[in-house]
């Protein structure tokens, strides 16, 4: 019995982790001006996006001194925000997203 459930565990996860490797993922990172915080918040994301999305994201950034009707429409309170808008469920990531760790499991490519 145990076998059987580590093999259907296994499959599982071999199954998800396809799945993950077939989505495109469609992020908005909301800045406040061309700050260094906001420079380096775009960096960190831009760099993980390659490192493990190459090829499967489409990253807007947004600047919500520039365009605050969509940071309204999106409720953020506080920047840098990251939002992960698909593959589903939505998440929101905000602080300088240094936190590669954090970062990672608020995109669902790591296990938290």
């Amino acid at each position: 019995m145990a076998k059987t459930q580590d093999r259907q565990t296994k499959e599982a996860l071999e199954a998800a982790a396809r799945k993950s490797d077939t989505h495109t993922y469609v992020l908005r990172l909301y800045v406040a001006g061309i700050t260094p915080r906001s420079q380096e918040a775009i960096r960190n994301v831009k760099a993980l996006c390659e490192e493990h999305l190459a090829g499967r994201y489409d990253l807007e950034v947004i600047d919500i001194y520039q365009q605050p009707v969509l940071a309204k429409g999106e409720q953020i309170i506080a920047a840098p925000t990251l939002i992960k808008k698909l593959p589903l469920p939505l998440r929101r990531l905000i602080g300088n997203m240094a936190d590669k760790d954090k970062v990672l499991v608020g995109l669902d490519l790591r296990a938290k």
